[in-house]
């Protein structure tokens, strides 16, 4: 006959069989857990963590004022005492979300009502205050207002004619006078005016190369980047200046056009021009009577990535931060104001006001250019190597365009990056 199998009970009441687990000697003490209260924001009740922050005048027991009351549902007969004393106490909340913030201490950092620690008052933080916003930040209501990431590029020229030395131009100049006094001279002594003849003409072809180059400046720039070749950035070395033609987009600050409203760009051109008649008003102080003089102007660029064409590579082109750029982007009308057409839309006056521009009896044009995301850029720049971090960044000296002798051009100095955009604004740019 098999021996019957032992059972206990156990501490609940249930019976389990075997025999009872007998507690070793050597066996350590086990702490026994406890459910931590909920503090409710009442530092009193928070232990250490009031000592941690050097709060004296919740824990001192001594200290006067009445005492927070409990954590607990008021009854209807006692409600209305119970909310006097709590906005005479000011120490505890009247309600799940609400209530005075108690006074701040000595300690270094003070306890909000809600109970969480924070680094300073409410509103003194990034979040509550404009000083604290990121460099790109843009106020989407009225005017937008970048940082120092965003280069702005509103007057500044980066284009420049070749410089001749002043050296150079008095000597012209003697030798001009002094051929105008001998051929004047002869033809008075001698009855010949060949040697008048000669210098005039020379005089008048100096004249016209002159202006010839400043008329088509921009376009033998324009006609210098279009031939220049494209670079291939996989075989690019450090320190080599190349020009990339891809695919851009944003880097961490897109641009915002400041009327159309046009999102993710790289680059945004604004411009108001004024037409100022015989005895007008002037845009500025170079405006001169029956031609288009600009009022306001803005426009700024930031960093982006460009994708090569070629090789596939995406490199970073660094245009922000106060770099020097030349950007040659054709903008379109966006408004214009004639003689015949006054009426001004809401969003013309809204943008005027932003920026403190009158809106009288003036014959105005407004131009707007930019370079969406997605859009076939040409950049012009230096690569350089950082850490496995392809660049494109502007070069120390300004490019020359050297001599173009079948345009008849003389040499011209472009600063910093050069960015060029044949696409029309309104073409459909490629998805990223």
């Amino acid at each position: 006959m098999g021996s019957r199998t032992t059972s206990h009970q156990l501490s609940g009441g249930l019976y389990v069989s075997g025999r009872p687990e007998q507690q070793s000697k050597e066996r350590p003490p086990t702490m026994a857990s406890r459910a931590v209260p909920y503090t409710g924001g009442d530092v009193k009740k928070s232990g250490e963590l009031g000592k941690m922050f050097d709060i004296h005048q919740f824990l001192d027991p001594s200290s006067t004022g009445p005492p927070p009351p409990k954590i607990s549902r008021p009854s209807s007969s006692s409600s209305h005492s119970h909310s006097q004393s709590q906005h005479n106490s000011g120490s505890v909340r009247s309600g799940p979300n609400s209530g005075p913030i108690p006074k701040k201490s000595s300690g270094p950092m003070p306890l909000q009502p809600t109970g969480l620690i924070t680094s300073g008052p409410i509103g003194s933080g990034p979040l509550g205050t404009s000083t604290g916003r990121r460099s790109g930040h843009m106020e989407p209501p009225g005017k937008a207002v970048y940082g120092s990431a965003v280069t702005s590029l509103a007057g500044e020229k980066k284009v420049r004619a070749m410089r001749v030395p002043k050296a150079a131009v008095w000597v012209v100049v003697v030798a001009v006078a002094m051929g105008l006094l001998v051929g004047a001279f002869l033809m008075v002594a001698v009855k010949k005016a060949v040697v008048l003849v000669a210098v005039g003409g020379v005089l008048v072809l100096v004249l016209v190369a002159v202006g010839w180059n400043c008329v088509w400046e921009r376009k033998g720039l324009l006609g210098f980047v279009r031939g220049y070749p494209d670079a291939e950035l996989r075989g690019a070395i450090d320190g080599q200046y190349v020009k990339v033609t891809g695919v851009v987009t944003c880097g961490s600050i897109p641009l915002e056009s400041s009327y159309q409203r046009i999102p993710r760009c790289v680059y945004v051109s604004t411009e108001l021009y004024e037409y100022k008649g015989l005895g007008g008003k002037s845009a500025n102080p170079k405006h001169r009577c029956f031609s288009w003089g600009s009022r306001h102007a803005e426009k700024y660029v930031a960093d982006f990535y460009i994708s090569d064409f070629q090789t596939g590579l995406r490199a970073l082109v660094k245009a922000g931060y106060g770099a020097k750029v030349a950007a040659f982007v054709k903008p379109t009308t966006a408004v214009d104001v004639t003689k015949e057409n006054r009426d001004l839309s809401p969003s013309f006056l809204r943008w005027l006001a932003d920026r403190n521009l009158s809106s009288d009896d003036r014959v105005m044009r407004l131009k707007e250019g930019y370079i969406k995301e997605g859009s076939t850029v040409s950049v012009m720049g230096v690569v350089r190597r950082h850490e496995n971090v392809l660049m494109i960044v502007p070069p120390a000296e300004p490019v020359s365009t050297g001599c173009q002798w079948v345009r008849c051009l003389l040499p011209t100095y472009v600063e910093g990056l050069i960015l060029t955009c044949d696409e029309s604004q309104n073409a459909d740019v490629v998805p990223v």
